[in-house]
């Protein structure tokens, strides 16, 4: 039994205890700013009670629902609704989050169907990140950045050879609806495969049917594997639509600094100015021309301009993206496609007119362009399909004398026959990407004018066994095809032996 003076001793000691914790001890309280909402409209919140939140934060709703402060005024703010709002009405409660909107990252979205939240649309379970960016991020400085000079092949031969692009460009796709504008951007997903490029692929405001048709396509042709799909449908909440592009470049921006290439494509556009414009008018911004706010051209130019190409000692990551926007009745001038144009490194032009002749891909070469050049495209694309285009823009003007019944001298009907030839072997089926090797050895064949002796209607028939030959090309000149060298004499000597050989049983007198 312990002694009266042991035990007060122990008493003693338990109290001194108890002082030191709760002289030791601070509240991990910290306080949190609540509002409560005061209207409610489609897709936009105006809540009261939260003078201390900063500009696109986010803020919380219940059910889960989240918004961003994008109208910050003295008496009330206009927070801009993500997902499924429904269930809200005026007088709920909004709490600040302190945190911008941010994005899941990581090897662990390739091969997935997502929202602009990161949430899963394939059914596929969870998706697993590794670490989270916000979905607005500065772009790169000017310092950090190399030229654009490696070719981003496309697969298709008018673009590849004509309008090239390259990694770190931005190239307008631009056309009247039902043109194959998105045709376009999927090839050139399609084509990437076993070349180290990942893609994602923003569908924004598409319809269900759409977007089911293109992951059919990708998952089909094993393009799943290296690609991300990011969809807000035509039903969802505006501020979906508005997020949903700079939620797809954090995305693309995480592999980008790891010295990944990326592919970006943006389907499209014009959907995304119009739920900014929507977002916009709800929450009384002043409009501007077509309705649209003054600042339409900001919030394209920010996010096209974090498309670039870094240099070596930054990883030499880079990110292409192709924006798609749909124009109406052919007006190019309209406000957002002067916008994109004067943003963008170059455009592709989806002409009505040659979709419905059946001249497939629908490109209108004299309204394309690729401000890069022939700095996207290696030296033996260069130097076969450098005349290509000045030959190509003689034989339409030649063909519009020629459709009123001008009389033509034999030049003139040599360069439309000319033309006429190279129009066909452009011509491309939907889907069905043409490897480099094989796009040079038709380039080379059109350029030296044997497929001028062969009858038109056995140019599909010659076209098909050139690229069959292209799997005999030496290895060795194969390689040279991705470097900086160009054709020598011997190399060209062995692809037009290769040709002939090709073409032979379809001509034989005329070939020999």
């Amino acid at each position: 039994m312990m002694s009266p003076q042991r035990i007060e001793n122990t008493i003693d000691d338990v109290f001194s205890g108890i002082s030191l914790v709760r002289k030791s001890f601070t509240p991990q309280l910290t306080p949190q700013e609540t509002g409560m909402v005061t209207s409610i409209s489609t897709g936009i919140a105006r809540v009261s009670g939260l003078p201390g939140v900063g500009y696109e934060e986010l803020v919380s709703f219940p059910g889960g629902v989240l918004g961003i402060a994008l109208d910050l005024d003295p008496d009330e703010i206009g927070v801009v609704l993500l997902g499924d709002y429904q269930q809200l009405n005026a007088g709920d409660e909004a709490r600040r989050t302190g945190r911008v909107m941010d994005v899941g990252v990581g090897t662990g979205v390739i091969g997935r169907v997502i929202d602009p939240l990161g949430r899963p649309l394939d059914g596929n379970g969870p998706v697993e990140t590794d670490s989270r960016l916000p979905i607005e991020r500065p772009a790169t400085p000017i310092m950090d950045r190399d030229p654009v000079s490696v070719p981003l092949q496309t697969g298709i031969k008018v673009i590849d050879a004509l309008i090239p692009i390259g990694h770190g460009q931005r190239e307008l796709i631009l056309g009247d609806r039902k043109t194959g504008k998105s045709a376009i951007a999927i090839n050139t997903i399609l084509n990437q495969r076993g070349r180290n490029v990942l893609c994602v692929y923003c569908a924004i405001g598409q319809r269900a049917s759409s977007v089911q048709k293109v992951v059919s396509t990708l998952r089909k042709k094993g393009a799943l594997a290296y690609t991300v799909i990011m969809v807000t449908e035509g039903n969802d909440a505006p501020g979906l639509l508005y997020i949903a592009p700079y939620a797809a470049t954090s995305i693309g921006e995480s592999f980008m600094e790891a010295g990944r290439d990326v592919l970006i494509v943006y389907d499209d556009l014009t959907q995304h100015a119009r739920a900014y414009r929507q977002l916009s008018l709800l929450l009384r911004r002043p409009p501007g021309r077509e309705a649209f706010p003054g600042d339409i051209f900001y919030i394209h130019s920010r996010l096209l301009e974090r498309a670039t190409h870094l240099r070596k000692e930054r990883g030499g990551g880079s990110i292409t993206a192709l924006p798609v926007i749909e124009t109406q009745a052919q007006d190019i001038s309209s406000f957002i496609p002067t916008n994109l144009i004067s943003i963008t490194d170059g455009q592709i032009y989806m002409s009505p007119t040659l979709f419905e002749l059946g001249i497939l891909p629908a490109i209108d070469v004299g309204k394309s362009v690729s401000r890069v050049g022939g700095k996207a495209q290696s030296a033996a694309f260069r130097d076969v399909a450098e005349h290509l285009k000045l030959a190509y823009s003689q034989f339409e003007e030649l063909e519009n004398f020629a459709r009123f019944g001008a009389r033509m001298d034999e030049d003139a009907s040599k360069i439309i026959e000319h033309g006429r030839r190279i129009r066909a072997c452009l011509k491309q089926p939907e889907f069905a990407p043409v490897s480099a090797p094989a796009q040079i050895i038709i380039l080379l064949a059109l350029s030296a004018g044997l497929l001028d002796k062969l009858p038109f209607d056995k140019i599909e028939e010659a076209e098909q066994a050139l690229r069959e030959m292209a799997d005999h090309i030496h290895p060795d000149t194969r390689e040279r095809f991705e470097t900086a060298e160009k054709l020598s004499d011997e190399d060209r000597h062995e692809l037009l032996e290769l040709a002939r050989k090709a073409l032979l049983p379809l001509g034989e007198t005329a070939l020999k």
